[in-house]
């Protein structure tokens, strides 16, 4: 039987944990520096929106445990707003519900239900020089680092030839609210309302479940010393609610009819921050010379612009996992093996997240323009861009480039004669 230890009970860390422990033959110990409670007690880690492929994931693993609590969100809602005050207007449908579960809940209730399927769990906050220790005793056959936070992120180097970033480029503050009114004029709901202030940031309004049932997120993305970055402070949870309320009926007064009696879900439910988005390598080598295979946004951290971070986590936790159920006992998890394992995620999947998140970050450039104009005008447009957010790999032959573009264009204008002076 071998033995894996992970670090980190995250979205990534406890899929991969559940995988193992359903396939049998694996011993896996996971190491968390909370326990549920107080995971369920303290403020929310993120936002998150988890479209179908990585909802299938879940339910694969016998995991998706709040499907009957948690809003099904139907598509997506773009708003391109000018400083002229014009509005640009586009409603996807996803193939699949999309759904917003609060990590609150979920990695609590996943860490508790994974004890119980015979997993074994340690809370502590450990130092490099502890997982050093732990990896000379031989104990673990693979180590897994999944938590995106702490010390243990130095063990990976920055890799400069996939991280094009050095500063954060948002500023981002998040709350989740009760009160907020339906979207009207629109079949399409619930949705992810996605407004974008050119030059200022974004925001996002997000169906979804927490402590408390279902709620409403209240997103905000600031551009670093734009006028929508007011929250540096990390202000009290009552305030920030002001805050994040009063930028919406200075800057987006369309949406504060929707907004104007939102109160908080809890006493800590609001959250702060900023990052910058960064691949690092993959394999960490410890003091003693042991390695440990990093993770999910351990080694791949994009900005939660475009809502790929919890669909990246699982998507890393499936690919990991066939590549480990792939080895056989005397096969070693050795350097060659933790390389070629990131490198299949990385290009099935973590590349095309990284280039669609990055990309998101910048003004559009002049194709990507001319699909959000179709797209307005034309909801077969519309609903592939929605999917291709639920499975960026679709799209990288019309979305990302300029030929591709034009190539789905000149198809659609084909298809529309009367729209194709427009």
């Amino acid at each position: 039987m071998r033995r894996v230890l992970i670090v980190g009970a995250g979205q990534c860390g406890l899929l991969l944990g559940h995988g193992l422990l359903q396939a049998g033959d694996y011993e896996v110990t996971i190491l968390t520096a909370r326990t549920p409670d107080e995971i369920r007690e303290d403020r929310p880690t993120s936002t998150q929106v988890m479209f179908g492929p990585a909802v299938a994931i879940e339910q694969r693993l016998g995991l998706d445990l709040w499907a009957d609590e948690t809003p099904d969100i139907a598509g997506l809602h773009w708003t391109v707003a000018s400083p002229a005050g014009d509005r640009l207007d586009i409603h996807g449908a996803l193939d699949s519900p999309a759904r917003s579960t609060d990590q609150r809940v979920k990695m609590a209730g996943w860490l508790e239900l994974f004890e119980k399927r015979g997993g074994t769990v340690h809370t502590a906050n450990i130092s490099i020089g502890e997982l050093d220790e732990i990896a000379e005793s031989g104990r673990y056959d693979l180590i897994v680092i999944a938590a995106g936070r702490g010390d243990l992120t130095a063990l990976f180097d920055r890799d400069p030839s996939r991280s094009p970033y050095t500063t954060p480029q948002r500023g981002l503050a998040a709350a989740y609210v009760n009160g907020m009114d339906r979207e009207p004029h629109t079949d399409l709901w619930p949705n992810v309302t996605f407004t974008v202030l050119p030059g200022a940031g974004e925001l996002i309004l997000i169906p979804a479940l927490t402590t408390t049932g279902p709620c409403d997120i209240l997103f905000w993305e600031a551009v670093p010393g734009g006028p929508l970055d007011v929250f540096g402070d990390r202000p009290d949870p009552d305030e920030h609610l002001a805050r994040a309320v009063g930028l919406i009926r200075e800057h987006t007064p369309w949406l504060y009819e929707r907004c104007a009696h939102v109160e908080l879900t809890d006493s800590r439910a609001t959250l702060t921050g900023r990052f910058t988005p960064t691949v690092r390598r993959p394999v960490g080598e410890l003091p003693s010379g042991a390695l440990v295979l990093g993770a999910a946004d351990v080694i791949v951290t994009n900005d939660p612009v475009v809502a790929q971070g919890a669909n990246a986590a699982a998507r890393c936790a499936d690919a990991y996992l066939t590549a480990i159920l792939e080895r056989h006992d005397d096969d070693p998890f050795d350097r060659d093996w933790m390389h070629s394992t990131f490198e299949r995620f990385w290009v099935g999947t973590a590349a095309q997240i990284t280039n669609v998140s990055n990309g998101m970050l910048q003004p559009p450039p002049e194709h990507i323009q001319r699909i959000l104009g179709a797209a307005a005008q034309h909801p077969e447009v519309a609903n592939r861009l929605a999917n291709g957010f639920a499975d960026p790999n679709r799209l990288v032959d019309w979305f990302m480039t300029p030929e591709g573009a034009d190539r789905y264009l000149s198809q659609i204008a084909a298809h529309s004669p009367a729209d194709a002076g427009h």
